[in-house]
């Protein structure tokens, strides 16, 4: 299967299934001689893992990484850099229903119909699992460029919406919460709203806005290398992702010129930033902000309509363990995703 690598200078391969004997990926490119802090990689795990609060899935990985690679002494060697993430809690029974049909807005359909076999335990290769080796590799990436800082979190969840610029959030409260949203009054109608769809058997989905502050000016290419392009690409790889906006977005869309121009300072950086820090596709130094659309989560805990491998229409009911809204699991792999552009760009 291809379309497993991202990257150029800074690449990413990542490997593995949801419920086979382990994930894992390989980081080439790395510079050596960094001197990697591996309790920070553990923190940026533990952000990510599944059964971290009551409004995700429940299914237990402790998502302990093991680097086989690339590593001496506490240091990067400038060569590739392996590493495994075992996969202890699998419950591929949990599965063995759906084998002959196909859940509706899941990867089964055309991964059957595009490979002629499919490992239906937990979706396989197409599971958001496989985004713990991003963000294994994003954790790294962040300690190749410790000047940038990345800041991401849950903006919104259904039609609950942080009403605030992210210039007037305070981005240590992000943690504070299992939403990981930093405005606290919004948090908890978040995590009420999300515990009421978990009762039904139903999901929701969410937006989730980054922030990237202290970029240098010049990262990114002109025409099709675009930083902002190659943003998107990153977040529109995430599973669930529906959506990308950078700067002013499609509120652009509504406005005059007049109105949407960033007009500079003497200095060179600009009045306001409805550019999002990008211009021309390179980075302008001013801060890049983006925002994610996420789907509701495909897997309903409830009756619903699926095909079967003969054709027929069936009712048939979500089993396993799932998030009801993906979003806050979601905000370390946007900044891990984020990283590797940054940095692959930077290098």
């Amino acid at each position: 299967m291809s379309g497993s690598t991202f990257g150029r200078k800074f690449k990413v391969t990542t490997f593995g299934e949801s419920h086979g004997e382990a994930i894992g990926g390989i980081i080439d490119g790395c510079p050596a001689g960094i001197e990697l802090d591996f309790e920070f990689i553990r923190k940026e795990m533990q952000r990510r893992k599944p059964g971290q609060s009551s409004i995700v899935t429940q299914r237990k990985e402790e998502d302990e990484v093991k680097f086989l690679s690339g590593i001496f002494e506490g240091k990067t060697t400038g060569t590739p850099i392996g590493f495994l993430i075992e996969n202890t809690n699998q419950k591929s029974q949990d599965y063995s229903d759906i084998k002959d049909t196909f859940r509706p807005s899941h990867a089964d359909f055309v991964y059957e119909k595009k490979y002629g076999i499919r490992d239906y335990r937990g979706g396989g290769r197409s599971s958001a699992r496989e985004t713990a080796s991003r963000v294994v590799a994003g954790a790294i990436a962040k300690q190749v460029i410790p000047k940038i800082k990345i800041y991401a979190f849950v903006s919104s969840v259904g039609e609950i919406y942080v009403d605030k610029p992210y210039q007037d959030l305070d981005f240590s409260k992000i943690e504070s919460n299992a939403v990981r949203c930093p405005d606290e009054a919004t948090a908890q109608k978040m995590e009420a709203y999300i515990k009421e769809i978990k009762k039904q058997g139903d999901t929701v989905g969410g937006t989730i806005t980054c922030v990237i502050q202290n970029v240098p000016i010049g990262l990114g290419e002109p025409v099709f290398d675009k930083l902002h392009a190659e943003l998107g690409k990153a977040m529109l790889s995430i599973n669930a992702v529906k959506g990308f906006e950078y700067g002013s977005g499609f509120c652009g869309a509504k406005m005059k010129g007049s109105e949407h121009n960033d007009l500079f300072n003497s200095d060179g950086t600009t009045k306001t930033n409805l550019s999002g820090g990008i211009q021309g596709g390179i980075s302008n130094g001013m801060d890049i902000y983006f925002r994610v659309a996420f789907k509701p989560v495909a897997t309903l805990i409830q009756k619903q309509e699926v095909l079967t491998n003969d054709g027929k229409i069936i009712a048939q009911q979500g089993k396993g363990r799932h998030d009801p809204c993906v979003v806050p699991r979601a905000v370390p792999i946007v900044e891990a995703m984020a990283a590797l552009v940054i940095t692959d760009f930077s290098l």
